[in-house]
């Protein structure tokens, strides 16, 4: 099995501004391609793309391939049932997803986001266990979850539920030694209790793929035909446990790229670990919102603020308020147009419970207000 797996949660869409408006024609030729070139991997989720991603997967996928010549990993949204008094509702999403993949199955099926906090929904509602009752009947093959929280919080859940099979995890060279997300320590847990490593977010929400020019040259300086995108996704692939790593690739320029890379992807050596240990202290150096546009924070928001959009924007205009110059309020007020915008936030702090980077959205938020808004 190849090692790089396609995450479906950023997929070109038809209109920037709207998520579930999802350009078939083109992620029917990235499938496509993505197969062709041996790669069988596919990830999904129940809310990505504002819950158009599972029938993306349908129509571009299980309609226009046979089952055998791919496989599906698809989640339970923890975060969705918090307030669920029964075991219902889990029941109901997951029969509703096999129905919106068009499957009969699901090869890798995971327990989405686990933290502190949706461990305990999870255990209320016995989700482990009636997962379980789903392997047994052939619904799903392996069972997982994936996870965005401390390590001691990983190794009590794993201790707890030895049947898990797999541990999907924020792992890049950027967070590796970052103390608040605790990428190594977690590889590391996950590796002592003997589970397999799936790593999502290799580039960062694409941070590690546009890098400032000083980190980029000094990369290029080892590696000229090697793009930042590949140095991360290889650094991922690089770790021992690491069975799978997910790209979620927005363009079929990017998924061409990123297959060619992985095809037979030359090992980083010590030298090389030892650039991106620099490359890491040069972008933890250049202040901006630690955000991968994941979206979590948008489904829901009572506002319909752009939440990621606006970050981006913040980030990407950094370099020009240190010099002195003004920021791109034309391109705020036009992520604005038909949104909520940032002071329109009523600091409910949904959003901040949906963060896998538990981010301060409602005070980094006063901030773009601050700098875009007068």
């Amino acid at each position: 099995m190849q090692k790089l797996g396609f995450g479906m949660m950023r997929l070109p869409t038809a209109d920037p501004k709207a998520t579930e408006q999802i350009d078939l024609p083109q992620v029917c030729a990235m499938v496509d391609t993505f197969l062709a070139r041996g790669y069988t991997y596919f990830d999904t989720a129940y809310f990505y793309h504002g819950g158009k991603s599972e029938h993306a997967v349908r129509d571009a996928l299980a309609k226009r391939h046979s089952r055998e010549s791919f496989l599906l990993a698809d989640k339970m949204p923890l975060m969705h049932l918090k307030d669920a008094d029964s075991g219902e509702a889990q029941s109901r999403i997951f029969q509703e997803q096999l129905e919106k993949c068009g499957v009969e199955y699901f090869d890798y099926y995971l327990l989405h986001c686990i933290t502190r906090e949706s461990y305990e929904t999870a255990q209320r509602l016995g989700t482990f266990a009636y997962l379980q009752q789903m392997q047994a009947e052939g619904k799903l093959r392996h069972l997982g979850f994936s996870f965005h929280d401390k390590a001691d919080v990983l190794d009590k859940v794993l201790s707890e539920h030895p049947e898990v099979e797999f541990v999907q995890l924020q792992l890049n060279y950027l967070d590796w030694e970052d103390e608040r997300v605790q990428s190594r320590k977690c590889y590391e847990t996950a590796l002592r209790h003997g589970k397999k490593v799936i790593v999502m977010e290799p580039v960062k929400g694409g941070k590690l793929a546009a890098l400032p020019e000083e980190a980029a040259a000094l990369l290029r300086s080892a590696h000229p035909d090697w793009t930042p995108a590949q140095w991360a996704l290889r650094f991922a692939a690089g770790l021992d446990q690491v069975m799978m790593v997910l790209s979620g690739m927005s363009t079929l320029g990017q998924l061409e790229e990123n297959t060619q890379s992985m095809a037979a992807p030359e090992p980083l050596c010590d030298g090389d670990r030892a650039l991106l240990v620099q490359a890491a202290e040069i972008l933890s150096a250049v202040p901006a919102i630690d955000c991968t546009a994941c979206r979590y924070c948008v489904d829901g928001c009572p506002r319909e603020i752009p939440i990621p959009d606006y970050f981006a924007l913040y980030n990407s205009d950094q370099a020009a308020l240190r010099q002195g110059r003004e920021p791109d309020r034309a391109r705020y007020q036009s992520l604005a147009r038909g949104a909520g915008t940032a002071s329109s936030c009523v600091s409910c702090r949904q959003c901040e419970q949906q963060c896998p980077q538990h981010l301060e959205i409602t005070g980094w938020l006063e901030r773009v207000k601050k700098t875009y808004e007068g």
